[in-house]
């Protein structure tokens, strides 16, 4: 439709429309007006028109074309994972693979070569290769040692267009480090060492430090010693120390240089995990020899024996020979030696010891009933040297001798009724013996003496260390003899016999038909039961506290139910009827239970005392049985055995407390009434009652 007369005019819309591409309007050539990059955008979609340059009316159909950006070789490859670490064994085989490097490049892999490269080492060789298409680094010497060189820096280069000329490239540098493998045998830094070794050094001690060098890296320096001379095993050992791989060499015995002055020791260093891959390089051990001197040392005396056991007679007089310790000096110099008993362990001095010869004697008499065994200890010091000082244990037994003469076993308390009958036994018998017993047993011989014998008893033995006390005769009579004294002579068996004379006493009492005592003339009174007065004596007071609590509580409910009916007007009157008795009541309603006029006169009342036991006794007895059969009676009473405490003082008061307890201290109850009449007119008639008593205060 174009002639060529500049009628029709070229319009262009689309992608990159004015912006990257721009139209001819008369000839319609497109023309870029920027530079174009194939990386950004490979084409563009663009649409143009044909119109009539007078009336812009389209002279054609719109049309749509694209233009395609073609490539050129403008990007260098790039390693975008770089830079890389690796690691390979040391002493791999030559072609090991160590890392795969990969470059990229951004042009067209369709078109052309810009996209094909080739990998190349600038730095590494001759040390590691790399193969050009795929980039696998590999090992290209053997042997590499990781203890000579354990890190290499490699440069590795990509080229793309097949490395041809104008090519463009990139570079990446490879990290390799060198791992380690159990190729080194541990070495002593010397063949020989020499250490010197106090003798007074302890046993698990360490006396010795040795090193053997592995330049291989963790487990694989891992080193292991062992003494190979068997003589001296039983005197030192070996082990390794984990943290430094040090030999220790520790004592299992107490050296001594009066009896072995030196010693030598073969020490061998192993791997502790070998690869067997390296055995036929050679020994993976080594050894060394350690020799080691004894040091002489000032040693304090040495006695035969830690403990010394010796024994002596109780019955030995003072300056016995016990027996004898000895020490000596076990350094060359052979110090004499000096004796002394240590204070603390004989604070009572039984013993003293020779200085120059350590013979122990006694220096008190002594008693095998007080101390069995005498635990003292010995000290040994050098003459020529006070610090060096050594101990033993002496363990002296005091062996018994027969010097303690039997007695009773008991502090017998026997009594008898009146009508006992001949052949009773009134009393078993035992004995004791401080005295160590014979390899049988203790055997005690019982006995009445000759002027005991014509009593009314007799003893009877028993044969087995015991003796019954029987009646021979009838006929006691309380009031003619009311006690017996009766000898015993008890003897033991013992060389020599021993014997004391214990006298038994025995109280003759009062029996009802059954046989229990009632009275003991010079014992205690006994009741029906068999109990003492004492006893009976405490039952009764308990009784009577238990009495007087019935009789409290019954007077307390009596009266509160008698203040509960009175009315106000009697109220009033008992207000004016309150006097001073030094007894806290029931509340102020409570006066009914009691007589004024015997209140009042308290203190000029009689009571009678009866002076005889068994009166006073029977009276307490009656009034006990008439409370508790009232008790018993009473359904609404508490149990006779319980106690209850009632604190209320009367309902319907409007004051407090008048308990000096709880309102005011006995002092000011005593001096001062002023505060009655704070109380209101209820208590009117009580202020004027006060108000005038000496020490009351003014009103």
């Amino acid at each position: 439709m174009d002639k060529g007369d500049g009628q029709v005019k070229y319009y262009l819309s689309g992608e990159g429309a004015t912006s990257i591409f721009s139209i001819n309007e008369q000839t319609g050539d497109i023309h870029a007006i920027r530079r174009l990059d194939r990386e950004q955008q490979t084409f563009y979609t663009l649409k143009a028109q044909a119109r009539d340059w007078n009336t812009n009316l389209p002279v054609e159909p719109e049309s749509q074309f694209i233009i395609k950006v073609q490539d050129i070789n403008d990007n260098a490859p790039r390693f975008l994972n770089g830079p890389y670490t690796a690691h390979v064994a040391e002493r791999s085989p030559v072609g090991t693979s160590v890392v795969t490097v990969e470059a990229t490049d951004a042009d067209d892999p369709t078109y052309g070569n810009s996209a094909r490269m080739v990998y190349s080492l600038l730095q590494g060789q001759p040390y590691f290769s790399i193969e050009p298409r795929t980039g696998v680094v590999r090992t290209a010497l053997p042997g590499l040692d990781r203890e000579v060189k354990d890190r290499y820096l490699l440069v590795v280069q990509a080229k793309d267009m097949m490395g041809q000329a104008g090519a463009l490239s990139g570079t990446t540098t490879v990290f390799v480090k060198l791992t380690d493998v159990n190729d080194n045998p541990p070495r002593f830094l010397r063949k020989s060492y020499q250490f010197t070794v106090p003798e007074s050094v302890m046993a698990s001690s360490v006396v010795a430090r040795i090193r053997a060098l592995d330049q291989d890296l963790g487990p694989n320096a891992e080193v292991d010693f062992r003494i190979l001379d068997s003589d001296e095993l039983g005197t030192f050992r070996i082990f390794t120390d984990l943290s430094s791989q040090e030999g220790l060499v520790t004592l299992q015995k107490t050296l001594d240089y009066e009896t072995k002055s030196s010693y030598t020791l073969n020490i061998e260093a192993s791997n502790r995990h070998v690869d067997s891959e390296f055995l036929l390089v050679g020994s993976f051990n080594d050894v060394t020899t350690v020799h080691l001197l004894v040091e002489d040392v000032d040693e304090p005396p040495v006695f035969s024996s830690s403990v010394c056991r010796m024994e002596i007679s109780e019955g030995a007089p003072v300056g016995s020979d016990v027996g004898s310790v000895s020490a000596q000096d076990p350094d060359m110099s052979n110090s004499p030696i000096r004796y002394s008993i240590e204070s603390r362990s004989d604070l009572e001095r039984f013993f003293s010891i020779d200085s120059l010869s350590g013979l122990i004697r006694t220096n008190r008499p002594l008693d095998r009933e007080e101390c069995v065994v005498h635990n003292i200890t010995v000290i040994a010091t050098e003459t020529m040297d006070l610090s060096q000082v050594g101990t033993v244990v002496v363990l002296i037994s005091v062996t018994d001798v027969n010097d303690n003469a039997p007695r009773f076993a008991l502090d017998y308390q026997t009594s008898v009724c009146e009508n006992a009958r001949p052949g009773k036994v009134v009393e078993t018998l035992s004995a004791v013996d401080p005295d160590e017993p014979e390899p049988g047993g203790h055997h005690f011989l019982f006995q009445l003496t000759a002027d005991a014998a014509a009593n009314h008893f007799m003893l009877r033995d028993n044969n087995d260390n015991t003796a019954s006390v029987v009646m021979q005769q009838a006929g006691f009579l309380q009031r003619d003899k009311s006690v017996y004294f009766l000898p015993v002579v008890i003897s033991d068996g013992g060389r020599p016999s021993l014997s004391s004379t214990n006298t038994l006493t025995i109280t003759i009492c009062s029996c009802n038909l059954q046989g229990r005592r009632l009275r003991c003339r010079h014992g205690a009174t006994l009741d029906s039961d068999g109990l003492s007065t004492a006893s009976t004596v405490g039952l009764t007071c308990m009784l009577s506290f238990l009495a007087g609590i019935v009789m409290v509580t019954t007077v307390t409910r009596w009266r509160r139910k008698r203040g509960e009916t009175r009315t106000m007007d009697e109220e009033q009157d008992v207000r004016e009827n309150i006097v001073r008795c030094d007894d806290e009541g029931g509340g102020e309603e409570d006066t009914g239970a009691f007589d004024m006029l015997t209140l009042r006169h308290l203190n000029q009342m009689n009571f009678i005392t009866p002076t005889d036991s068994m009166l006073r006794n029977k009276l307490l007895q009656e009034f006990i049985r008439d409370r508790l059969l009232e008790a018993d009676h009473d359904l609404t009473a508490p149990p006779p055995d319980s106690v209850h405490t009632y604190t209320i003082e009367g309902g319907d008061s409007a004051a407090d407390s008048l308990s000096s307890l709880d309102s005011l201290t006995s002092l000011e109850s005593e001096q001062s009434y002023t505060f009655l009449r704070e109380w209101g007119s209820r208590f009117k008639k009580l202020a004027e009652l006060y108000e005038h008593r000496p020490g009351a205060g003014v009103a």
